[in-house]
């Protein structure tokens, strides 16, 4: 695997490296981390880049998803992350503030620790999506604040129900004229939009969320799409397999043999840090 690490290259080449990634044969997937031993254990799996899932971080630490509240945490977090063997981005939510300057400076923040992209979505917890004017201004003042930090403007019409195709093309437009190094439409699973988008963006990458049961991760290659994210799935799926363990140790049934040992999960802290 290759090593991304700080020490190792310099910022600019770290963000030109992520960049690239969007620009191979096959589409980058993104598998999204929620702290620290998931990503480092990502990480250690050979993937050369990892995101943050913002369901899993707040759930984390017991806090509602989408609401704004976890702006420390995810600081916090991204702190650690930067130090991996990975290129990160970092789900920041709607930029956990409405004020352009508040946001920009999270994004500072975020490169100093050496984080190389983000996520900033347009949904609000009311269902109701942020006005596109407003959303274009905390895009502009990410890339002025960090010209270099891959924005990928997250577009939430169809996760949300709250427009179709034409406001999609829409806003996907407008979010690239301002500075979106890329557009991310999660729960977008029309193969015909997705080709309308991918033909419209030219050459920003679209990336759309993985729906076990929905469009697979070759189609979407086939279509154009040139990022795939997990989202929350990863998050959830470590919680099931928590819970059927447990379940299965009750009922005196066998649990999976090839689970990480005590020392492996030992060595990764020791090889990536304690992530605070």
């Amino acid at each position: 695997m290759t090593t991304y690490g700080p020490t190792m290259t310099t910022y600019a080449q770290r963000a030109d490296q992520f960049r690239a990634l969007h620009r191979t044969g096959e589409p980058l997937l993104l598998p999204n981390a929620w702290d620290h031993a998931s990503a480092a254990a990502l990480a250690h799996g050979g993937f050369p880049a990892i995101g943050t899932t913002s369901l899993g971080v707040a759930a984390a630490v017991g806090k509602a998803d989408a609401t704004g509240g976890t702006r420390e945490e995810t600081l916090r977090l991204a702190h650690g992350l930067a130090r991996l063997p990975a290129l990160i981005t970092v789900d920041i939510e709607g930029g956990f503030s409405d004020r352009p300057g508040e946001v920009a400076a999270l994004a500072a923040e975020l490169v100093g620790a050496g984080v190389v992209g983000v996520n900033i979505e347009d949904g609000r917890p009311d269902g109701t999506l942020t006005d596109t004017a407003l959303q274009c201004e905390l895009i502009r003042a990410v890339k002025e604040s960090a010209p270099d930090l891959f924005v990928n403007a997250r577009t939430d019409t169809y996760w949300l129900r709250a427009g179709g195709a034409g406001e999609t093309e829409r806003r996907a437009a407008d979010y690239q004229l301002a500075g979106a190094d890329g557009v991310f439409v999660p729960g977008l699973q029309d193969e015909k939009v997705i080709g309308g988008l991918v033909d419209g963006l030219a050459d920003a990458p679209l990336n759309i969320l993985f729906a076990p049961g929905a469009l697979t991760y070759r189609r979407l290659a086939e279509l154009g799409v040139r990022r795939v994210s997990s989202g929350s799935l990863l998050f959830r799926a470590a919680l099931h397999g928590a819970v059927e363990a447990a379940r299965s140790i009750a009922r005196g049934g066998a649990v999976p043999e090839d689970l990480p040992s005590y020392a492996d999960a030992q060595a990764l802290s020791a090889a990536y840090g304690d992530g605070v």
